[in-house]
């Protein structure tokens, strides 16, 4: 069960905080850190799909780190969850549950992340993740990142994204991104669709998604920030349109959606 995942996850943080607290093992003066946000946005998009249906969606999240090693849950839930059944109505519904395991450390320009990423799924398989990171330290911030599913529908997911933030005034930052993603699938099961939206036969293997962002970052006190944001998504090929068109509920392929993030560092 979805809440079971949920409940342990939290254990698990909270055992890595006790692990890691000064006195308790830790390197003397070196301190773990946490943070915590909650997010409300207008769609859940990820990944060019679209997870939602006409309904804000609640995210939250908490982290710990140390040392380059840090734990993150993250959960997403529908408000008006539409489960595709005309004879029942929509209602809030918890439809996933993610913990990531991650290390990221830096040497001299370049920054390197290793992560494993548990999917729980609500309704589907949950799915199961490892990946790598190389990003470099320079104007655009260019990051590659490679994506291997290991669980069902195995392939490769990359992904490179670029972005800047310009300092305002009064600690404020314009926060701008984009990226690009291509997948390569080597399932029979994660299929091209037609233009009829029929699955064909070819494994899906094309430029996927695209992503462009602005927000702003907005210093509340020490310690917490506050994050609104817009952002456009979009197919980056004609059977990637094909491909969300099928899959999405609005029978549509681009998206612009928004919200806010409250966070608080501790």
């Amino acid at each position: 069960m979805i809440w079971k995942r949920i409940l342990w996850s939290f254990l698990g943080a909270g055992l890595a905080v006790l692990l890691f607290s000064p006195g308790t093992g830790a390197e003397e003066g070196v301190k773990p850190t946490g943070s915590a946000d909650v997010g409300i946005y207008s769609k859940y998009i990820w990944r060019g799909y679209e997870l939602s249906d006409d309904s804000v969606v609640i995210q939250p999240s908490a982290t710990v780190e140390y040392r380059g090693f840090s734990m993150n849950i993250w959960g997403n839930l529908d408000t008006d969850f539409d489960d595709m059944d005309p004879g029942t109505s929509d209602k809030s519904e918890w439809t996933e549950t993610d913990l990531t395991l991650a290390y990221d450390r830096s040497f001299g320009p370049w920054a390197l992340g290793l992560g494993y990423i548990y999917y729980g799924l609500d309704g589907v398989d949950d799915s199961q993740e490892v990946y790598v990171s190389l990003g470099l330290d320079l104007f655009l911030s260019p990051t590659l990142t490679v994506y291997r599913e290991v669980s069902h529908y195995p392939g490769w997911y990359v992904n490179f994204g670029l972005s800047h933030s310009i300092e305002l005034a009064g600690g404020i930052t314009l926060d701008l991104a984009g990226s690009a993603g291509y997948y390569y699938s080597d399932d029979d099961g994660f299929v091209e669709v037609d233009a009829a939206l029929n699955p064909t036969a070819e494994k899906y293997r094309n430029f996927h998604d695209g992503l462009l962002s602005a927000g702003l970052t907005i210093p509340l006190g020490g310690y917490l920030t506050l994050n609104p944001m817009v952002a456009y998504s979009f197919p980056l090929s004609g059977k990637a349109d094909d491909l969300l068109t099928a899959t999405s509920f609005s029978h549509d392929s681009d998206f612009f959606y928004g919200g806010i993030t409250l966070s608080v560092a501790f």
